[in-house]
């Protein structure tokens, strides 16, 4: 099925389409999308829904595994700020945070006493 005819069924009455109509893409069968965008893509998306901390976790999970960075992640979550609301991105921070291997409220601890790096 091509993207007009998905599109056309999505658009036609989205009540009415049925689960088999839908096709779960795993990072590697999305033809024309690379891996690593797709993924970038699946976090942006949960950033703007305010997706749970699970998701937040296999989703940073699948986009490492595609190849992408935390830097990259982070600059992604800075670069749909005004477009998702600065409350959005203020709550996905954290969970990314947590997902990259980071806890940040030990870093505030650490600046405070002293003992961790200075930006």
């Amino acid at each position: 099925m091509d993207y007009l005819e998905r599109l056309r069924r999505l658009a036609m009455n989205a009540e009415r389409v049925g689960e088999n109509d839908f096709v779960r893409f795993d990072l590697d069968s999305v033809p024309v999308v690379d891996p690593k965008t797709m993924a970038l893509s699946r976090i942006a998306a949960l950033i703007a829904m305010g997706g749970a901390e699970p998701s937040f976790g296999s989703l940073t999970d699948a986009a490492v595994s595609a190849g992408a960075t935390a830097g990259e992640i982070v600059d992604l979550l800075m670069g749909i700020v005004d477009v998702v609301g600065v409350p959005r991105a203020v709550a996905a921070a954290p969970q990314l945070a947590l997902a990259l291997g980071h806890d940040l409220d030990e870093v505030t601890d650490e600046r405070r006493t002293g003992r961790g790096w200075a930006p």
